[in-house]
């Protein structure tokens, strides 16, 4: 067991955490949503501006485990300039990704450096947060600019 946790945690995992871009909440976003894993008290707070369809503006707090963390970082480092197709294409990968499936897809083919925590299904909430955040704020911010 101890070696599976040291693949968990593995170096990519750990530089992805250490370095999550757009990191920070932006100031008057469209939409902003905030996501908790009750599980393990994990939080994610997605803050973002969509123009046409496509994430122009992202910001995120993020309180989580250096997976949840990693997650973020894939998030962060590929949503700007993406659609909600392929925002909700991304996270519908990762969940089967989790669940034992392929790699997720450009932009978001960065979460295959989590395909260790496919056997950890305590830590898949937290991996989650910040591509469900996201999805969520995408489509609040398409209703109120519909409205």
């Amino acid at each position: 067991m101890d070696t599976d946790l040291i693949k968990l945690y593995s170096t990519r995992i750990l530089a992805l955490a250490a370095d999550i871009p757009n990191l920070g909440r932006l100031s008057n976003p469209m939409s902003t949503v905030k996501r908790r894993s009750p599980l393990c008290g994990s939080m994610v707070i997605v803050d973002l501006d969509v123009v046409d369809g496509v994430v122009t503006r992202f910001g995120q707090d993020v309180k989580a485990c250096a997976l949840g963390q990693a997650a973020a970082s894939v998030v962060g480092a590929s949503i700007i300039g993406s659609q909600m197709t392929e925002v909700t294409k991304g996270r519908d990968e990762l969940r089967a990704m989790l669940a034992g499936g392929a790699t997720p897809s450009a932009p978001f083919e960065g979460f295959e450096s989590l395909r260790p925590s496919v056997e950890f299904k305590n830590r898949h909430a937290s991996i989650l947060l910040a591509i469900e955040a996201s999805v969520d704020a995408i489509e609040h911010a398409q209703s109120q600019s519909c409205a």
